[in-house]
């Protein structure tokens, strides 16, 4: 980059246009699995960081749910200082390649950028993804962490809530085991997103440098069936506990012929593509059975991920089967945007009334009604009315059901004081994490359902933080025993 644009006035600076992030060609990645954003290259990563206007009082930092320095880690990136850009990113975030990938900048930190109030926002999340990459492929010695605090911490599950509170407490000196109930770690980040937006590799190298903290992984533990949380704080000799094990169970529409085959939750798709290996077929020997003819029912991010996986596994024609408009989809703007150029066809006020099935008990046909959409619901979009009259037969020999998930129910085996809700979801303080059960904190989709990455993260970091508060009041620094072994 030319010193010319580093010099350029502020009021200059703001003009330049936002960097563009390269894709694959759409016709070419919808039969691969290859990652369709290919990354910043270094010229435009550093035309984007210049654009940054370094604001005193940097309101995309309040966007953020883990509190990155946005400002400071884009200083340094621009200034040339990759280490010092590094150093500031993973000071508040130890998943940054994740993040960087899957984060919703775009209602986060990039929506509170003082540039989009008259220009387009910087790309925080882009440059967050190259700064990650850099280090990626220019690894150093991990932080070094306080002398232990003697102190015990099992976090239950290995997704992003619980990486990051794990990550937090070894920092603060703590003794941590994730037990997580995989064979791999990673949890949704492996099994729940395709390798085409998050490759498997960054999130093996995140957990690596959660791992080289001090952080221990043990894999194929099912709390509730291995070790209850009782049983964990008691003859196991856990201090404290941390519940991140997210929300995995599937939920359906409860209409006539869901119990066909051919008929998928997304949990289940996504995990076979993803987890087992079936997008490495056949070089992996576990294929998923794909139909010519896919709806996916949904227009979250996960309807989008199946959707995407169906296409590139040999689907003829893949359907979005959403019941309310286009306004209303709550998936990112880019996936949809994505998905469209790839051919995903998109059936919106559109909801299933029931599936059909042939005499071997396969798909053959689903049902649908039209919509309209009425007065907004509790969640503020406009409830969706069916219109009396207008069913119709759609063509397709295979469904997935992306609606949402709950809970697994097995983590709560013998865990009483553990307050739940009627949907399954653990009770727990939105600032802290602190749950109704002594000794034990929870963060991420088991507190919220279904919902991003870094709103788990954020949840793991907060937890992390009380949780080292509530450790520290037991422990005695070496230099006070002393004192206080010398006055007994």
């Amino acid at each position: 980059m030319s010193e010319q644009i580093k010099a350029m006035p502020k009021h200059e600076r703001m003009k330049l246009p936002r960097q563009g992030m390269p894709v694959q060609d759409a016709q070419v990645r919808a039969r691969n699995f290859e990652e369709v954003a290919t990354g910043y290259p270094e010229e435009s990563a550093l035309l984007e960081a210049v654009r940054c206007l370094e604001c005193k009082r940097p309101k995309c930092v309040q966007g953020c749910p883990v509190e990155v320095d946005i400002p400071a880690f884009i200083k340094r990136l621009k200034d040339g200082d990759m280490p010092g850009a590094v150093q500031a990113l993973k000071g508040d975030n130890n998943l940054p390649a994740i993040c960087g990938r899957v984060c919703p900048q775009e209602t986060q930190c990039e929506a509170l950028c003082v540039m989009g109030k008259k220009y387009e926002p910087v790309a925080i999340g882009r440059l967050e993804r190259y700064v990650a990459d850099w280090d990626l492929a220019h690894p150093a010695p991990p932080p070094e962490v306080p002398p232990p605090s003697g102190k015990k911490v099992a976090v239950i599950g290995c997704g992003p809530a619980g990486l990051t509170c794990a990550g937090d407490l070894a920092r603060f000196g703590h003794k941590v085991t994730i037990f997580e109930s995989l064979h791999a770690p990673g949890g949704v980040l492996i099994y729940g997103i395709p390798e085409f937006r998050l490759p498997k590799s960054v999130v093996h190298a995140e957990v690596d440098y959660v791992r080289s903290l001090g952080v221990e992984v043990q894999m194929d533990t099912v709390v509730g069936k291995t070790y209850t949380l009782d049983e964990l704080l008691g003859e196991q000799g856990y201090d404290a506990v941390f519940l991140g094990t997210g929300a995995g169970l599937p939920m359906f529409m409860h209409i006539p012929g869901e119990n066909y085959n051919g008929v998928y939750s997304s949990n289940e798709f996504l995990t076979r593509v993803n987890l087992m290996k079936a997008y490495l077929f056949p070089e992996w020997d576990t294929p998923a059975k794909v139909g010519r003819k896919v709806a996916v029912i949904g227009a979250g991010n996960v309807a989008m991920d199946g959707a995407r996986c169906a296409l590139r596994l040999g689907a003829e024609a893949v359907h979005i089967v959403y019941r309310r408009s286009s306004e209303e989809v709550p998936a990112r703007a880019e996936e949809v945007h994505h998905a469209e150029e790839e051919g995903i066809i998109f059936d919106f006020l559109t909801n299933p009334v029931e599936i059909y099935g042939d005499d071997k008990g396969w798909v053959s046909g689903m049902r649908c009604i039209r919509m309209q959409l009425g007065e907004p619901d509790a969640s503020g979009r406009r409830r969706p009315l069916p219109i009396e009259g207008s069913e119709f037969d759609m063509d397709v020999d295979m469904v997935i059901m992306a609606l949402g998930t709950r809970p697994n129910p097995l983590v709560f085996t013998d865990a009483g004081g553990l307050e739940r809700t009627r949907w399954g979801t653990v009770v727990a303080n939105e600032e802290t994490g602190k749950t109704t059960k002594d000794r034990v904190w929870a963060g991420g989709d088991i507190v919220t359902g279904a919902a991003t990455v870094i709103s788990a993260m954020g949840a793991g970091k907060r937890a992390a933080a009380d949780m080292d508060r509530y450790l520290q009041q037991e422990v005695v620094p070496e230099a006070e025993a002393e004192v206080a072994a010398a006055a007994g």
